[in-house]
């Protein structure tokens, strides 16, 4: 009986929605990331053979392309000993002139790792972080974030102060406390900010689930080709709002130090 991985089962799920009507052959063939007349073979074999039509013909056969046992015992010699410490790629070059062992590179890295032998890398001297230039103009980009603490210094609960600067001025726009990060508290300072000063033409803000999110895109989702979003996403997208995502708290921080401009960039404000 053949057994169904994950992959397959999501094919013959997409393949059962086309026998459905509920998708068509492209939409399918998009889905699964394969080309529209794969998707018709693929089609053809599930209603010929069943959920195994979706299982690919040589699954359990040996490849015909496997480099032969003795070939790869003598790579992983030389590589050992006279060509000790050459690269992938040197390495590949002298087993095709000097020992007339034609394999690509790729073949090669995968059988010296698979003997768990490294490629040797030049050693590369500490890549400095440079310095990301502020704005030109106020309203450009809000720097938007939450920070925990014990404000209250152990008379109250813990709290949260959520608040936004304009990156090119440093400026303050917005502030506040609340019990915790949130999408509602983000919404709130956006909504006061708004209101009073205009839309920004960006945020720029880190990870935070409020923001970011990695689960799998919908089947909805990947028709159209978008990907998944939050409700703030969706809130500042809406409003034309570009989002900028910080994979470290560094960019941030390393803002260089420029004078206050005197032309702003804020949208025209909320009524």
């Amino acid at each position: 009986m053949t057994t169904l991985t994950m992959r397959d089962e999501k094919r013959l799920d997409v393949i059962q929605r086309v026998f459905r009507s509920e998708l068509t052959v492209v939409q399918a063939a998009v889905v699964m990331g394969v080309s529209e007349r794969q998707c018709y073979r693929i089609k053809a074999r599930v209603g010929q053979a069943g959920a195994k039509g979706v299982v690919h013909g040589n699954r359990g056969r040996p490849c015909k392309q496997k480099t032969k046992e003795k070939i790869v015992r003598r790579v992983v010699e030389l590589a050992r000993g006279k060509y000790q410490g050459f690269n992938d790629h040197h390495l590949t070059e002298k087993l095709k002139e000097q020992e007339q062992i034609e394999l690509s590179r790729e073949k090669v890295r995968r059988i010296l790792r698979a003997h768990g032998m490294v490629s040797p890398k030049k050693r590369r001297g500490i890549k400095h972080r440079s310095r990301r230039e502020r704005r030109a103009s106020e309203g450009m980009m809000l720097q938007v974030d939450g920070s925990p603490h014990d404000w209250l210094q152990g008379r109250g609960p813990r709290l949260c102060l959520i608040g936004a600067i304009d990156d090119a001025t440093s400026k303050v726009m917005g502030a506040f406390f609340a019990p915790a990060e949130s999408s509602w508290g983000y919404f709130h300072l956006f909504c006061e900010i708004f209101r009073e000063h205009g839309v920004p033409q960006s945020i720029y803000t880190d990870c935070h689930s409020v923001f970011f999110t990695d689960r799998e895109p919908t089947l909805e989702e990947q028709l159209i080709n978008t990907k998944p979003t939050t409700e703030v996403g969706r809130g500042l997208e809406e409003l034309g709002v570009t989002l900028i995502l910080a994979h470290s708290p560094q960019p941030r921080a390393e803002s260089s130090d420029c004078g206050t401009p005197s032309k702003t960039a804020w949208s025209v404000s909320w009524g």
